[in-house]
Order: structure tokens, then C-alpha cells, then sequence
């Protein structure tokens, strides 16, 4: 749910932002005039119209100085709502309420996030499926104040009172609608597959051995409700729970969590590890050998994880019941902490689309060429990223940090977001942690970076107190 007018990042920009409160968009600077503002939401610096047009020099109070105004979500749509245009004034305070809402969702998910995987809580009591649901709703939110800003910013432009739908009657994280459903409601969803699944046992007339249990939930997720798994990567209804239970399309990954919290239900444990390129799951069972045994012309734990692990090329087609022992097996956390990074990279595929092969860590290679290059990077041959989907990256980062707070790699690639997104006083910060726990040789780059980056927030700075 792409903005409507926010799709890219100027190239042009080299003011340095101010500082990000986690999930909430970033601030904005405002020349203070009253006229219709057209910009992007996921930049903290956006055009205002006035920047072609010749400025008449007013007189600078004594000690004014450069001022920046941190503005949350809720402060950008009074500017918005506020602005020269014939909205009445009923309809503004209602946009406003609007965006509170969004603002406080997107807190509230991000706080529940944080408590439902903090370590004094045990692996076990995590909830996976409701974990991700608050990262859906933290997401939804932030794209739906993003919609309902470029809405405003529409109207204003056209001088004209636009009908804005209330599409919702809701005022709280637990009520908010994702893809019709609140949280609870998809909780719920879970409930009843499980209780179609022990129909099924029923109609069968047969126990609750291992093997019928899975067979029956496999033709409940795969036949009756057409469960399917993915490959396309840049899909977002393939990589949020809620849509994954909607289109009944997903991630391998996600198709596992839906088969691990429908047997949870069912009183069966369901395992996992990663494999290569891919997430196998098998129930907890003290006779590994019986997952093997091939019936019908697939064993068990092919009819479980699906075609990768009858495909030659995939490693996964090399375990046997001694090789599963073996794995390392994925904490609720590890899974928690696989799909977030599937989110990065699919924000990041998705940010980066019109600047093909663009990686992340693709500046520092550079950081040795000539300084010249890379005081250039920030202004004229800076990759042009759509802010919206690199501001979800950075959400999605931001979150797995907090559950894996002492992973460089993660922390550069945090860091090195922040720099795409010139957020380069922030990036410094990340990449200096990033620098105590990189091995030696990372360390060295990243130090040389850091340095470069120094320099730039400078130069940055001396630019945006110069269009004052």
C-alpha cells in the first residue's frame, strides 16, 4: 500500500535528518509558509514549492540560529490539515484524530512486539503468530498514515474539500482491521483450523497417532483450505501472517508457522531448522526413522515441508533420520527472527528496485577509492530508493535488533539503511556499535567509513544552515 504521491527519495537531498524515534516516521523541517505541501511522509526533508522562486531577506532575531522541528505523526497532520485550504474545520480535527490513531497503533505494536519476545519471557510462551501480527498492524499503520497524508496533501493542492472515506470505526491496536480481521480474530482463525482438523480425525474414526494427526492436518492447510507455498520474494501478501491466512498464499516460512500453531492446538510439537535456503519442520518424536518411512510415494516429512526436500538440488533432499538429529533446532525466537529478516530483505528488494543490484554494503566497497567518490555519494549519484519500503526495512531491522542486539552483520546493515535513508547521524551511531563487535578486518572498513561519514553530516549540516 504505496503512498499515493510518495514514491521516491530526492537524490538531491544532503540536509541531515533528525533523529528517529523507532517505528515512527522521522521528522520534517518546514519553511513555516501556509500553502498546500506536497511530500513525502518517510522523508524527514520534503518540497514545499518555494524553493525555485527568489527569497526576500528578512532580518534574523538576535540568536535565533538554525532551528529544527521534530514533528510526530500526529504534529504533520495538523500541517497538513492546517494549511491554506477550504477543509472545514470538522473534517480537519477528524484527519487529525485519524493519524493519532495510526500514531498510537503503531507505538502500541511496537511496545507489545518488544514484551512478547523480551528474554525473561520463556521461548516457549512466545506466541509466533501473534508476535507477527503486531509487526503486520505496526506496518499497516505506518503505510495508512503515509495514505492518509498524501490524501490531505491532495486535497489542499486542489483547493477543494475532499470527501475522505472513514474507513474505519476502530481506535485501538486490538480493534484495528488487517485485512478485515483484528488480531484476535485471526488468534481465532488458528482455532478453528485446528477444530476442522480434529473434525477430520472424526469423520475418519480413527486416534490421534502421529502420523493421521499430520496427515489430516496436511489435507486441511493443503486440501481443503488451498494453502500454498511462495517463491516470489517481492510479494507483501506472501511475507505479513495476516495476509499469508487471507490469500492463503505465503512464505515457506510462514506456511511452517501456520503448521507449527495448528498442531500446537492439537497437543503435537512441532520442530524446525534451517536447511540451506529453506525452513523444515517435523514433529518431536523419539523414532525419527518413522518420518522417513515412504508411503504412497512420499515419506512423511516430504508430505510435511513439501517439494524442496525431494529436489535434488536443494540440501534438504540429503536428510535422513541420523543427519536430523543433527540440525540445530530454531528457537520460537529464531523463527520469529527468520521472518523479520525475510521482511528486510523483501523491503529492501522493493526500495532498491530501480537501482538494480544495489547492496547494502555496496558504499563501503567504495570507501577506499578516492575521497572525492565518495563526498559525491549523498548528492549526485545517489541511488534513487523508495523511501516508503526502505523506512519498513528499517522497521523490520529495528525489531530484529532487539532480538539479536549483539549481531554485527545485522547492525551494519541497520547502520548502512540509516545512510541510504540520511539519517547519517544515526548511522554513525549504529556502525561505531557495529565496529566493537565486527571482526578485526570488518572493523577496519567500517572505521574508515565512519570517518568519510563524519565528514559528510558535517557538509550536510553547513548546507542546511545555509538555505536559512
Amino acid at each position: 500500500m504505496l503512498g499515493l504521491l510518495s514514491l521516491f527519495s530526492p537524490a538531491t537531498l544532503a540536509a541531515e535528518p533528525p533523529s528517529l524515534a523507532s517505528p515512527i516516521i522521522s521528522a520534517v523541517y518546514t519553511t513555516g509558509r501556509h500553502r498546500p505541501v506536497r511530500c513525502d511522509r518517510c522523508l524527514p526533508w520534503y518540497w514545499n514549492g518555494t524553493e525555485g522562486k527568489k527569497k526576500k531577506k528578512k532580518k534574523k532575531k538576535k540568536g535565533s540560529g538554525l532551528k529544527k522541528r521534530n514533528l510526530s505523526f500526529t504534529q504533520q497532520a495538523h500541517q497538513v490539515t492546517a494549511s491554506a485550504s477550504p477543509l472545514p474545520s470538522n473534517q480537519a480535527k477528524k484527519d487529525s484524530s485519524r493519524s493519532k490513531v495510526y500514531q498510537e497503533v503503531c507505538e502500541a505494536a511496537r511496545v507489545k512486539f518488544t514484551q512478547g519476545i523480551s528474554f525473561p519471557c520463556k521461548d516457549n510462551d512466545i506466541s509466533i503468530a501473534k508476535i507477527l501480527l503486531h509487526v503486520a498492524a505496526e506496518d499497516e499503520a505506518f503505510m495508512a498514515f503515509n495514505q492518509e497524508m498524501d490524501a490531505l496533501s491532495l486535497s489542499n493542492e486542489r483547493r477543494s474539500a475532499l470527501s475522505l472515506p472513514d474507513s474505519h470505526e476502530w481506535s485501538s491496536l486490538e480493534e484495528m482491521p488487517l485485512a478485515g480481521k483484528n488480531i484476535n480474530q485471526w488468534m481465532n482463525e488458528l482455532d478453528v483450523i485446528a477444530k476442522e482438523v480434529e473434525a477430520e480425525l472424526i469423520s475418519r474414526d480413527i486416534g490421534c497417532h502421529m502420523v493421521e494427526v499430520l496427515e489430516a492436518v496436511h489435507l486441511v492447510l493443503f486440501g481443503c483450505r488451498g494453502f500454498k507455498r511462495s517463491s516470489i520474494l517481492t510479494d507483501s501478501k506472501c511475507s505479513y501472517f495476516h495476509s499469508v491466512l487471507s490469500s492463503r498464499c505465503g512464505s515457506a516460512i510462514l506456511i511452517s508457522v501456520i503448521y507449527i500453531e495448528v498442531c500446537r492446538r492439537l497437543g503435537l510439537t512441532i520442530m524446525g531448522a534451517r536447511v540451506g535456503e529453506d525452513f523444515l519442520i517435523w514433529p518431536q518424536t523419539g523414532n525419527p526413522e518413522e518420518l522417513f518411512k515412504v508411503t504412497s510415494g512420499h515419506s512423511l516429512f516430504a508430505i510435511v515441508n513439501g517439494k524442496c526436500v525431494e529436489d535434488p538440488k536443494s540440501r534438504a533432499s540429503e536428510l535422513t533420520s541420523d543427519s536430523l538429529l543433527g540440525l540445530e533446532i530454531a528457537s520460537n525466537r529464531d523463527i520469529i527472527g527468520i521472518a523479520l529478516a525475510n521482511l528486510i530483505r523483501l523491503h529492501w528488494k522493493r526500495a532498491s528496485r530501480l537501482a538494480h543490484g544495489l547492496m547494502l554494503t555496496s558504499p563501503l566497497r567504495n570507501v577506499d577509492n578516492a575521497s572525492g567518490k565518495f563526498n559525491e555519494m549523498g548528492t549526485s549519484i545517489s541511488p534513487l530508493l523508495r523511501p516508503q519500503d526502505l523506512r519498513l526495512a528499517i522497521m523490520a531491522s529495528e525489531r530484529l535488533l532487539i532480538l539479536q542486539p549483539h549481531n554485527w552483520a545485522l547492525r551494519r546493515d541497520h547502520g548502512m539503511m540509516l545512510y541510504f535513508n540520511r539519517e547519517y547521524g544515526e548511522a554513525v551511531q549504529e556502525l561505531s556499535i557495529c565496529m566493537v563487535f565486527a571482526p578485526e578486518e570488518e572493523a577496519s572498513v567500517l572505521e574508515s567509513f565512519v570517518e568519510k561519514l563524519h565528514l559528510l553530516r558535517l557538509a550536510s549540516s553547513w548546507k542546511s544552515f545555509s538555505l536559512v
